[in-house]
């Protein structure tokens, strides 16, 4: 058994909050959370792989156990945190791995494949989209804060960061909602609640419209550089729906799609099941890594 271990490195200034299990020389899996959550939505997923993996999972800045700069001191895009994810991997000397990318992990992690594309083994995405078709109508108020850019849509947006809210992402759409265990999306609203959050948040759904721009970047990058692709969905999300997952063979025709009765926090019912298709689909990863540097 490997313990998980809490840590927390400075990057360029900031410190940044880490959770890692594994043995130091086994393959990398770096684990990128998504929106309002943290390291800790991957509590479960951890422990089921660490005999086999090095695990990483650091805390996005303004998320978790990160630090939280404030707006006048740091430009809460996605761009910016990339860079932060990027340098951090050097920091850790990580400098090749798979990566899980989850909602906003997404086009976090995206844009470090773009940016060092070979660093990037493979791609695990969990509910984490690239396609249009995969975007529903719950973004629909994001879309008109996208076009119109006024305080009354900012405003409007603060609903999304309430506490019946994060309940809905966490329990929407799961077969069972009392499988679903308050302690995330409870340790979620605590961060959401701290002072200067709000606007971090809003901040972020005006700059995800960047993210959608991205989209052709992306679909670029699979073209050209193919990478193993893994995508364990929740099949009733309501924020991105199966056809986003669908769509990645458009580009990728080799990747591999599997969907679970559950909803946008997938690891909330699904760990184990996913764990699973992760060992499996990462076993022969890096078997071939390892099979063309011999």
């Amino acid at each position: 058994m490997f313990p998980v271990r809490y840590q927390t490195i400075n990057v360029d200034g900031l410190d940044i909050f880490y959770r890692e299990a594994g043995a130091a020389e086994a393959p990398v899996l770096l684990l990128l959370h998504g929106f309002p959550s943290a390291s800790h939505m991957f509590r479960d997923l951890i422990p089921l792989l660490a005999e086999r993996f090095r695990l990483i999972a650091p805390d996005l800045p303004g998320f978790g156990q990160s630090a939280q700069p404030p707006r006048e001191a740091f430009a809460y895009t996605f761009d910016a945190l990339a860079d932060v994810m990027a340098r951090f991997t050097e920091k850790l000397g990580v400098t090749r791995y798979a990566v899980y990318v989850f909602d906003y992990g997404a086009p976090v992690g995206l844009r470090l494949a773009l940016k060092n594309p070979e660093r990037v083994a493979a791609i695990v995405t969990q509910n984490g989209n690239a396609y249009v078709e995969g975007v529903s109508e719950a973004f629909a108020p994001i879309k008109a804060y996208w076009d119109a850019p006024n305080a009354d849509n900012r405003n409007a947006l603060r609903a999304f960061l309430a506490p019946q809210t994060t309940l809905f992402q966490y329990t929407q759409g799961a077969a069972d909602p009392a499988l679903v265990s308050s302690d995330g999306r409870n340790l979620d609203d605590f961060y959401l609640a701290r002072p200067g959050n709000d606007e971090i948040q809003l901040d972020l759904f005006l700059d995800y419209r960047s993210n959608v721009v991205a989209y052709e970047a992306f679909h670029a990058y699979f073209r050209a550089h193919k990478p193993p692709l893994l995508a364990v969905w929740g099949r009733n999300d309501p924020f991105f729906v199966p056809a986003g997952a669908e769509a990645f063979r458009r580009d990728l025709p080799d990747a591999e799609i599997r969907f679970y009765d559950a909803g946008h926090f997938a690891l909330e019912t699904h760990a184990r099941e996913i764990a699973e298709a992760i060992k499996i689909f990462l076993a022969k990863v890096f078997a071939c890594e390892m099979g063309a540097a011999a």
